[in-house]
């Protein structure tokens, strides 16, 4: 794994705009403490492509202000505390659940930005030219126009390295087996401009952008007032961070069985940005390539994510010399790879396809991150996932039970015509679904409302045996309905109330607004609690629609718990 994580961690240090020596650094330390103490038996922690531009978008909105005293080292280490005591924050609040909520779609709508982004941003380094950043098509213009002074050994250098890594993976495919491509792709870049000189013929190599120091990552200390200046971008990361890591986590552990503590996941993912914050890195998550080939190459433990950590630190002692002579056009050949890795087109048009509600999250997502700063459009991407839930949850299933031409009672659209089935027009029986909290308290009091409206109406029967998390705000629904239905000389009965449901209307007092007597909790019997509303309702209204059936209509269902309703 550790020989997959050199190429990758140069490559992705370059994405973020940082020293190169930092993503060896975030693939050391960090990875030792995050492998110690999360629950994941292979999740091997580092940094990752997606969140080395996020990285990166924070390093270019902090140093373009202008202050002489900030360098993107002390940002980066500044971003990975921030994201460190978000991350432990979360683990102490009990959020590790918060990520389940992050819709797919979400995740790859940002990564599929991502991956257009990292593509675009290496056209430069591709040919050796210089122009302007920014938003993609500002960079994409400054590239064409300073195609005529491309550098064609650069030019030739990235092509050959896309080339050689198709063949090579082309290769382990026939051969049926794992080959780092990434590592032989750089090696043999670093042999080829070593042997022929190719530095001195204008070559630029890591060295360039900053040497690579010999020696174990520096004890480092970031600066606290930095770290609260950036904070909008640590809780950005952190988001993308924890969402990662757990997918890599959950998939990995699905392939293998084993059992995850999602608030170990979340104190491991914290801690190992802290250490990258105090050991030279910057922020870090679950690599999902590296993780993939731990568990393919048969660890059993943790112990293979705390040996991948050690093999890097020795890199960095031994080797860092020799990697200050790696191409940057290679890198920049290597990330064109990464970003077409990216793009999932077989899983975008499964998301496109799925709901207008999947692709539309994933489009907002994947064009923001093009048109506005990342972590706005991580923002974005969360805040559109989080209101299609609302938006989801809200919806009630509100339904009419009326009886059948066979005498039973059958669920039936409120408000559609009635066809063959009958209902008796004092009585009306309404049958409740989903989630009846705060969301969807109005949708039910207007379903309720228009019922009553009917002048005919002297009894509302709500069947509440398959609505959960009733809160206050729709305890308090009801108890305005059953008043507004009272001064017109309408009752309102509830049925079927669980044990869960019934405290939250007594500590309320909505119990005692509605009438004691008009409640009739879940019994053990099948139904019995129905039965009894029936029975009360035929005393209030006294008598009623002759012939409707309602009298002695019969459950069409049995509830699945044995506890009627």
């Amino acid at each position: 794994m550790f020989l997959l994580g050199i190429p990758q961690c140069l490559a992705y240090a370059t994405i973020a705009g940082l020293p190169p020596a930092m993503g060896l650094y975030a693939a050391t330390v960090p990875a030792i403490v995050g492998s110690l103490v999360r629950s994941s038996n292979h999740v091997v922690v580092g940094p990752t492509n997606a969140l080395s531009l996020l990285v990166g978008g924070a390093v270019v909105a902090v140093t373009a202000a202008g202050d002489p005293g900030v360098d993107p080292f002390a940002v980066a280490i500044a971003l990975a505390l921030g994201v460190g005591l978000f991350q432990l924050a979360a683990t102490a609040l009990r959020l590790s659940s918060v990520v389940d909520y992050i819709s797919s779609p979400t995740v790859l709508g940002y990564i599929t930005g991502a991956g257009v982004l990292i593509g675009v941003g290496q056209l430069h380094n591709l040919t050796a030219t210089t122009g302007e950043g920014g938003r993609m098509w500002v960079t994409v213009a400054s590239w064409v126009a300073a195609l005529p002074e491309a550098h064609s050994l650069s030019l030739i250098f990235s092509a050959a390295t896309v080339l050689a890594v198709i063949a090579i993976r082309l290769l382990g495919k026939a051969l049926d087996r794992k080959l780092p491509a990434a590592l032989i792709v750089m090696i043999l870049g670093i042999v080829a401009n070593v042997v022929l000189g190719l530095e001195e013929r204008g070559l630029r190599v890591i060295a360039d952008i900053e040497p690579i120091p010999r020696g174990l990552p520096p004890l480092t200390l970031p600066d606290l007032n930095l770290a609260l200046e950036l904070a909008p971008f640590a809780v950005a990361c952190g988001v993308l961070s924890l969402v990662e890591a757990n997918a890599v986590a959950r998939s990995i552990a699905g392939r293998t069985g084993q059992r995850l503590d999602p608030r170990r996941e979340f104190l491991g993912q914290g801690l190992a940005n802290l250490s990258a914050a105090l050991f030279g890195g910057y922020p870090v998550s679950g690599s999902l390539s590296r993780s993939a080939l731990n568990e393919q190459a048969g660890a059993k433990t943790r112990a293979s994510g705390v040996l991948t950590g050690v093999l890097m630190l020795l890199v960095l002692v031994t080797a860092a010399s020799v990697l200050d002579h790696t191409p940057i056009p290679s890198l920049a050949g290597l990330l064109l790879v990464i970003a077409w890795d990216l793009v999932d087109v077989p899983r975008i048009r499964k998301t496109l396809r799925t709901s207008r509600g999947d692709g539309l999250t994933f489009l907002v997502t994947m064009l923001a991150t093009w048109s506005m700063d990342l972590d706005a459009a991580i923002y974005l991407g969360v805040g559109l996932s989080v209101v299609l839930f609302l938006r989801q949850a809200r919806l009630l299933t509100i339904s009419e039970l009326v009886v059948n031409p066979h005498g039973y009672l059958h669920e039936h659209p409120l408000g559609a015509p009635l066809g063959e089935h009958r209902r008796c027009s004092a009585i009306r029986l309404i049958h409740v679904e989903g989630a009846l909290f705060f969301g969807s308290a109005a949708e039910l009091s207007r379903a309720l409302e228009a019922v009553a409206r009917d002048l005919e109406v002297k009894v509302i029967i709500v069947r509440l045996k398959h609505a959960s998390g009733l809160d206050l705000t729709a305890a308090e629904a009801l108890a305005t309905v059953a008043e507004a239905m009272r001064e017109r000389d309408q009752h309102l009965l509830l049925v079927g109330m669980t044990p869960d449901v019934m405290p939250v209307l007594e500590r309320s007092g909505v119990a005692e607004s509605v009438g004691e007597e008009q409640l009739f909790p879940a019994r053990a019997r099948w139904f019995a609690a129905l039965e009894a509303a029936k029975e009360r309702a035929f005393e209030l209204v006294g008598t009623h629609t002759e012939g409707c059936g309602l009298d002695n209509a019969r459950p069409f269902v049995l509830t699945d718990d044995g506890v009627a309703d």
